[in-house]
C-alpha cells in the first residue's frame, strides 16, 4: 500500500489514473483546484491551487510517499495568457517540488512533454531520452516544459534522496478526448506545410494512466517517453478522415498568419509552422525495456480510436 497525492486529478489524464488506482488498496489524496467528477471510494480531496503556497500545507499536513503531480495547462482557454500558463505550469511545479522536498516524499512523478525536446529543423528523427531538451522560446508549452525539466534536473542532482519519474508524453487521446491537436483534424482540410508530413505519435489515455500507475508504485525511476507505436503523417490523417489536405508553402503560412493573429482571427502566429514542420517522433524503446510497459495501442489504433468516437 502506497500513500499518493495527485495534483491535477480532475483532468481527463487524472480521472483515467483515478479509475486505475480504484481498489487497488492505496491511500488516495486527490487534489485539484475544483472536486473532480469521480473519486475512488474513500479517497480523500483537497483543494490544491499548485500557483499559490497551497502546495506546502496539503502536501505538508498529507504526507505522501508519492506524488503524481499533473496540474499543468495543456490545452490553454481561449482568454488564457502566458503569465497564467507560467505560473501553473512552472512556479506550480516548483512549489510541488519544493513541497515535496521538504516532506521528505520518496517519489515524485511528473508529466512533461514530447514537446519539452522543440520543433527543430535539426532534431532527430526518433528521439530518445538523451537527445537535448531544446523547448522554443516562442513556444509557451514547449518552453515552459523546457524550464520544468531544467528544474527537475538540478533536483535531482541537489536532493538525490526524492527520486524522479519523468514521462515526456505524447499527444494524449482517447473517446471523447479533444485538445488543440484534435482541433486540427476537425477542420474541413488538414493543414499541412509543404515538404512535411507533420507526423503525430499518440498515446491512449488507459496506457498512461496505467503507465503513471506503474510510476506511482512499483515502476523504476527515470525518464522515459510516452508514445503508442509508429507515427501518422498528415496524408494517412486525412485519409482516415476523409478530407483533403490544404499544402502550404512554409513562407506563405507564415505571411498569412502574421496578418490574421494581430486581427483576431486566429490565436496563432508565424511560429506556429514550425509546430506543424518539426514536430516530434517520439522513440519509445526505453519505456518497453528499461520501464517494462509496451503501450496497448499503437498511434494508429489510438487515432482510430478517437475518429469513431467523435464521429469523423
Amino acid at each position: 500500500m502506497t500513500r499518493i497525492l495527485i495534483t491535477g486529478a480532475a483532468g481527463a489524464v487524472g480521472q483515467s489514473l483515478l479509475h486505475e488506482l480504484e481498489g487497488a488498496g492505496h491511500e488516495i489524496v486527490v487534489s485539484d483546484i475544483r472536486m473532480p467528477a469521480f473519486l475512488p471510494e474513500g479517497a480523500q480531496y483537497r483543494k490544491l491551487d499548485v500557483r499559490f503556497g497551497d502546495a506546502a500545507e496539503v502536501i505538508g499536513t498529507e504526507r505522501p510517499e508519492v506524488i503524481v503531480h499533473l496540474a499543468s495547462i495543456v490545452t490553454p482557454p481561449r482568454n488564457s495568457t502566458r503569465e497564467f500558463e507560467y505560473a501553473v505550469d512552472v512556479t506550480g511545479t516548483r512549489n510541488v517540488l519544493d513541497a515535496a522536498i521538504a516532506a521528505k516524499v520518496r517519489r515524485i512523478v511528473v508529466t512533461s512533454s514530447g514537446a519539452a525536446y522543440g520543433y527543430h529543423a535539426d532534431q532527430p528523427v526518433p528521439l530518445r531520452e538523451t537527445d537535448a531538451i531544446r523547448g522554443n522560446a516562442e513556444f509557451a508549452y514547449a518552453h515552459h516544459k523546457r524550464l520544468v525539466e531544467e528544474m527537475l534536473a538540478q533536483a535531482r542532482a541537489e536532493h538525490p534522496a526524492l527520486e524522479q519519474v519523468v514521462l515526456r508524453v505524447g499527444t494524449v487521446l482517447g473517446a471523447g478526448l479533444e485538445n488543440q491537436i484534435t482541433q486540427l483534424f476537425h477542420r474541413p482540410r488538414i493543414l499541412a506545410v509543404r515538404g512535411s508530413e507533420s507526423p503525430f505519435v499518440f498515446i491512449w489515455t488507459r496506457d498512461l494512466a496505467r503507465i503513471l500507475r506503474r510510476a506511482a508504485t512499483d515502476g523504476p525511476p527515470g525518464i522515459f517517453n510516452v508514445a503508442g507505436d509508429g507515427a501518422l503523417g498528415v496524408t494517412v490523417i486525412a485519409r482516415a478522415l476523409g478530407k483533403p489536405v490544404l499544402r502550404l508553402p512554409a513562407s506563405a503560412l507564415k505571411a498569412a498568419l502574421a496578418v490574421a493573429k494581430p486581427l483576431g482571427l486566429t490565436r496563432y502566429g508565424p511560429e506556429q509552422v514550425r509546430f506543424l514542420q518539426y514536430r516530434p517522433v517520439l522513440d519509445n524503446s526505453a519505456l518497453k525495456t528499461g520501464f517494462g510497459y509496451t503501450p496497448e495501442l499503437s498511434s494508429a489504433e489510438v487515432f482510430e480510436l478517437w475518429r469513431k468516437a467523435a464521429g469523423l
